[in-house]
């Protein structure tokens, strides 16, 4: 289904991809670390689409083949840093909510503020937010991953 076919659904699109936008050009959350949480996600969500659309951004920025994969492993490797697992923690729980019964824990919120002033903590809520929401649309509506180029190779 074609979405953008549908004023009422297109409007909708269009309010998410305005706020991503937003928080992209006024956050200071670094965009690795935004673009690690939005892969994280989409991989929980099972989303191909977008998991294949952030996958290809973080290479084509220069993020290594290995950085990338170990994104769905990210407790068990030693490849990100303090402040990148933080944000991978509040990502997952924040996507996980329904199988946590609880939400995000204290030690979370904690990590996380550790690494993350105010600004770039609403920055990663507002993210994690968007990008479930996104990857919910996507799921739903069976979009495949595989075909995305990145912005500036397309």
């Amino acid at each position: 289904m074609d979405l953008f076919s549908s004023p009422v659904a297109a409007k909708a699109l269009k309010h998410i991809a305005s706020a991503s936008m937003a928080l992209i050009k006024e956050s200071t959350l670094p965009a690795v670390t935004r673009d690690l949480v939005l892969l994280r996600a989409s991989q929980i969500n099972g989303c191909g689409y977008c998991t294949d659309a952030h996958a290809k951004d973080l290479a084509h920025v220069g993020q290594s083949a290995t950085r990338i994969n170990l994104v769905a492993a990210w407790r068990e490797s030693t490849v990100f840093t303090d402040a990148e697992r933080a944000a991978l923690e509040l990502a997952e729980q924040g996507t996980r909510i329904a199988d946590g019964a609880g939400g995000v824990t204290d030690q979370a919120w904690a990590d996380a503020a550790e690494h993350y002033d105010h600004d770039q903590l609403a920055a990663l809520v507002a993210f994690i937010a968007l990008i479930n929401a996104t990857n919910r649309f996507a799921v739903i509506n069976r979009q495949r991953g595989g075909d995305h180029q990145p912005a500036s190779a397309a």
